[in-house]
């Protein structure tokens, strides 16, 4: 099966429609090139800091970089992408609420061998959750081109579908090709991993996950971004960071109140969660 692109025009209903059948699907250019310039200069001086990863699955000739909310400020539009959200709100519509769960730059460097084929819900201890239950939502943005000879991300489509814990080879795979502001997105049980490295140069991505709000995020958001980061950012994103009710009686703060009143009471609201009514009739 091969993968879907589709224009950045793309409505997040037809998105989704190409995510639930394959598992994943390509958006072309959906951003652009002033945003992946300013992106990576805000990131330079972490990465040039980063070291390589330890083991296969960070891999040893790849470098990665994470708190973008709070070192890139020109990600937050990126995070927070129309579009993106519309499909994520769909994709993850099984639960009440959805979180931002990890930010990362990723540079794949030369000769890089290939990850591990993964699902990345199994981050979560590698709990069986029951077939077709996504827990996490996933997009890979493109800031250098993607290519099969320097790393691009492969997947294999349909295989959200399939069982769990099955091992695959990079040969099962499909590359994801894009070129530069264009994203994959892709579920969180589909089987994916990023390419190997045959170039002589680094390929780099954005990495913007979401999950479910009553799961543990894998990039702890309230430690990530410091206290003066907190006092200018908008509303939204900080309720995507957290700053919610994960569900009904979860996530709340002082006996009940709206939890992002712990930093930044002016954007506390009246109601203090949602009853369990109200969850059950927007998730049934």
């Amino acid at each position: 099966m091969a993968i879907e692109y589709l224009r950045a025009d793309a409505s997040p209903e037809k998105v989704f429609e190409i995510l639930e059948r394959d598992g994943c699907v390509v958006i072309e250019n959906l951003l652009d090139r002033e945003r992946i310039r300013e992106i990576r200069d805000e990131m330079a001086p972490h990465m040039a800091e980063a070291e390589k990863g330890g083991d296969e699955f960070d891999g040893f000739e790849t470098r990665r970089v994470g708190m973008l909310v709070a070192r890139s400020p020109h990600s937050h539009p990126v995070i927070m992408d129309p579009t993106v959200l519309g499909v994520a709100e769909r994709a993850l519509a099984h639960a009440s609420n959805f979180q931002l769960h990890c930010t990362q730059i990723v540079s794949i460097g030369p000769g890089s061998a290939p990850q591990p084929i993964h699902r990345d819900q199994w981050a979560f201890d590698l709990f069986p959750f029951p077939p077709g239950f996504d827990t996490t939502f996933a997009t890979m943005w493109a800031i250098s081109d993607f290519r099969e000879e320097n790393g691009a991300t492969r997947v294999i489509p349909g295989s959200h579908k399939m069982d769990d814990k099955l091992q695959f080879e990079q040969k099962d795979t499909e590359p994801a090709e894009m070129e530069p502001g264009s994203v994959l997105l892709y579920t969180g049980s589909l089987y994916h991993g990023g390419g190997e490295n045959r170039s002589d140069a680094d390929r780099v991505g954005l990495i913007v996950h979401y999950s479910l709000a009553w799961l543990r995020q894998e990039e702890n958001q309230y430690i990530s971004v410091p206290r003066e980061v907190i006092d200018e950012l908008p509303e939204d994103l900080l309720r995507m960071m957290g700053y919610a009710a994960g569900a009904f009686s979860l996530g709340f703060f002082d006996a009940g109140r709206d939890p992002i009143a712990a930093v930044r009471p002016e954007f506390e609201t009246v109601s203090k969660v949602e009853s369990l009514d109200e969850v059950k009739a927007k998730i049934s």
